[in-house]
């Protein structure tokens, strides 16, 4: 099971490109797709699902291209764009139905198969009521089920939190977990806490290219030691965000406690703390924009 993508680049205006010779091999687990929004992770996740063409270069699933042969890659797809939407007048699982019929799946594979997902996302007593009554987080749900109908080898789920309370993220976390051995997941996100609990691989995009790609431990280690805590007053506060990258504050009776990220110790009380990855993924994404992506 082999996704390979070899600089691909996206250009919509003369003068902007979405993406640029971006690449990435992967094989079964979890890629954690790390940027800021407008980074491009949509933009590639669109061409992965064939939803729109490419400008420049290859993507090959198991070796075949999915431009001139799509259909190999969209049978084994499971995908949960960003802005998915509903039929609001069906139910739950009238919709899962109408989805299955197009993915071909015979009707009485569809009717296990959609009893076993509504039970997964946490929707069956829910399963008649229309679409056009669920809150944002349990559209999000369906979504979810419909991207797992045809048991898909590679799973695409872009922001798939978005809209789901706590509990449920935590619910949909375990769940992208438990299939990553058997299939290829790609996780698009610009929240690191679903990424660090659930990926086996990190990329991370930054205006359209790739800034790297690597194991959770590999990308901390490049951070490690860089990483400083001490409290400042609010007006101290306010100087310091123009010169350091900042990855957290907490106000406190005493003052501002901040979290830096900086290769230097920044002053002579600050004291050096283990990295998390949000320091690493701000500390990459900063790189980049100075260096300019690789």
């Amino acid at each position: 099971m082999n996704l390979s993508i070899q600089n691909v680049s996206k250009q919509y205006r003369r003068d902007f490109w979405g993406l640029r010779d971006f690449s990435l091999e992967l094989g079964a687990g979890v890629l954690g797709l790390l940027g800021p929004n407008g980074a491009g992770k949509s933009t590639l996740m669109r061409i992965l699902a064939t939803v729109t063409g490419k400008t420049g270069g290859t993507v090959t699933w198991n070796g075949v291209d999915i431009a001139k042969h799509p259909d190999d890659l969209r049978q084994v797809l499971g995908y949960l764009p960003q802005d998915f939407g509903v039929y609001p007048n069906l139910n739950a699982r009238e919709f899962l139905e109408y989805i299955a019929a197009i993915k071909g799946l015979d009707a009485k594979s569809a009717k296990r198969r959609i009893d076993e997902l509504l039970q997964l996302v946490n929707l069956a007593d829910a399963a008649k009521r229309p679409l056009g009554g669920y809150s944002g987080g349990m559209k999000q749900r369906v979504g979810i089920a419909q991207a797992l109908l045809n048991d898909p080898q590679l799973l695409i789920v872009d922001e798939p939190t978005a809209g789901l309370d706590p509990e449920e993220r935590v619910r949909f976390r375990n769940l992208l977990a438990d299939l990553s051995g058997e299939r290829i997941v790609i996780l698009p996100t610009h929240i690191v806490s679903d990424v660090e609990a659930t990926a086996t691989s990190i990329a991370i995009i930054n205006q359209g290219q790739r800034v790297i790609h690597t194991a959770p431990e590999t990308i901390l280690q490049a951070v490690e030691g860089k990483v400083w805590t001490w409290v400042v007053s609010s007006e101290e506060f306010a100087k310091l965000k123009q010169s350091h990258l900042i990855s957290n504050t907490a106000r406190r009776s005493d003052g501002v406690h901040v979290r830096v990220v900086t290769e230097q110790k920044p002053k002579g009380d600050a004291q050096p703390i283990p990295a998390t990855l949000e320091d690493a993924y701000l500390y990459y994404v900063q790189t980049s924009r100075s260096n300019g992506a690789i």
